[in-house]
């Protein structure tokens, strides 16, 4: 079960990154635009890939909280660490340690980032997020979003996704080792194609989480 979780817990705190992506796009203007209406290609799948893409969907359902630090590299190659705890359905909140003032959190089918050395507060619609759906009360790889690429070698299985309605928001790719199932690392690259990693150490799946972490950060009025 603990390597269930290894596999949930980074694709829900990929959920902070997708929202910056869309965050991203929205400042970007035609560029974002004209990557969202691009085609979606899906990636040409074998039997036996399709029986790994509903492995990790499975597993992905069977996860329902967790507790883990973060470690983070962003495109510029700056290191941030922090701590994410998710519950499904549609709650996640990321918390970077000190010195950096940023917060997420996402509920009632929002994500809220916060930057509190800016003072400033944005609001980004979940359903904008392609990992929004993975904080959906049934988790599908195949319902709203497409795998465009997979690769299963050397121990290893790599899946990545884009979501069918809006591709211009980014993409995801999972690598997970092959024998437990469990997640090794991920990336996100955004509209502007700036690529994050994640890592995470310290999981502790099925954790206790106080219903107030998910309490939505002061939002900007309308």
């Amino acid at each position: 079960m603990k390597t269930i979780f290894r596999a949930v817990a980074p694709l829900c705190a990929s959920l902070a990154l997708f929202a910056g992506v869309a965050h991203a796009q929205d400042a970007g203007g035609a560029e974002g635009q004209g990557l969202a209406a691009s085609a979606v290609v899906p990636a040409r799948l074998s039997t036996s890939d399709r029986a790994w893409v509903a492995k990790i969907e499975q597993a992905l359902n069977r996860s329902l909280t967790f507790e883990a630090h973060i470690q983070q590299i962003d495109a510029e190659g700056k290191r941030t660490t922090g701590t994410v705890w998710m519950k499904r359905p549609g709650q996640m909140r990321l918390a970077y340690d000190p010195p950096s003032p940023l917060l997420l959190v996402a509920s009632q089918g929002k994500v809220v980032f916060r930057d509190n050395q800016l003072d400033q507060t944005s609001v980004i619609p979940m359903d904008r997020t392609p990992l929004g759906l993975l904080l959906a009360e049934h988790v599908s790889l195949s319902d709203g979003v497409v795998v465009t690429a997979f690769r299963h070698e050397g121990g290893l299985v790599a899946v990545k996704l884009v979501r069918t309605a809006q591709p211009g928001d980014g993409s995801l790719t999972l690598v997970f080792y092959e024998n437990p199932l469990a997640l090794r690392s991920w990336s996100v690259v955004d509209a502007q194609g700036r690529e994050t990693r994640v890592t995470l150490s310290d999981v502790h799946p099925g954790a206790d989480i106080p219903a107030s972490l998910f309490d939505l950060p002061a939002q900007p009025e309308d």
